[in-house]
């Protein structure tokens, strides 16, 4: 693993890319026709990419909820995971201003730039429920292949985690928009000015990174490898 400043350089870009790339999709899913289906693909297809060409580099982190779930249980020393969570805000937010710079403004303004919301009919106990499911998923995948060892996919874990992401956008996409990411709201959050429920898209994805990340150290892991201090 790189030093941290080399580590949070990966982040940032890794983060910069499935924001431009995620939002991007939802902001031109109906005028192109793609629809639900081309945003849960555009979402998992970067994400796969950027978990794999990072993961040697920051471990391919690209969300402060993952990055919490691994700190929790020791793999990440408090300084490492305080520094990769700035430099994926940082990156969400570049992302969400390369949106900005090269989009239609109706689009953008259309989809609020691409910012996860809830839909009507889904309250605020529903989105952070369904959050934190669906952020469960994806961190139990992160570390049933990033980080046991004993996983017989380790080498292909980007592509394991980025199938997670698209078949829980699939399902929960219509509902809040299928985040599961703090940094995936925050950018477009923050360059569009869209703050309605935005602490659902915290308190969700990271309860759920807590209880997958607690879950497999508990069960699988405990034992096997000391704590990082």
């Amino acid at each position: 693993m790189e030093s941290t400043g080399r580590a949070a350089v990966a982040e940032l870009v890794a983060t910069f890319a499935l924001i431009f790339v995620g939002a991007g999709s939802v902001v031109i899913a109906d005028p192109t026709g793609s629809g639900l289906v081309g945003i849960a693909l555009a979402h998992g297809i970067v994400l796969a990419v950027m978990v794999s060409v990072t993961a040697h580099i920051s471990g391919g982190l690209v969300n402060p909820a993952v990055t919490i779930g691994l700190w929790v249980v020791g793999k990440l020393t408090t300084p490492r995971a305080g520094v990769l969570i700035a430099a994926q805000l940082v990156g969400a937010t570049l992302g969400a201003l390369l949106l900005k710079a090269v989009f239609p403004a109706e689009l953008l303004a259309a989809t609020d730039g691409g910012t996860p919301v809830l839909a009507r009919g889904t309250s605020v106990a529903q989105g952070i429920l369904l959050e934190g499911v669906l952020t469960f998923f994806l961190v139990f995948a992160v570390f049933g292949t990033a980080v046991d060892d004993r996983g017989p996919l380790a080498r292909t874990a980007g592509f394991t985690i980025g199938l997670v992401l698209t078949f829980d956008i699939l399902v929960g996409g219509p509902l809040t928009g299928a985040s599961m990411n703090p940094a995936r709201t925050f950018g477009p959050g923050l360059v569009s000015g869209t703050w309605t429920d935005w602490w659902v898209y915290w308190v969700g994805p990271i309860s759920g990174a807590l209880v997958a990340a607690m879950l497999y150290w508990g069960v699988f892991l405990r034992g096997r490898e000391p704590a990082t201090p």
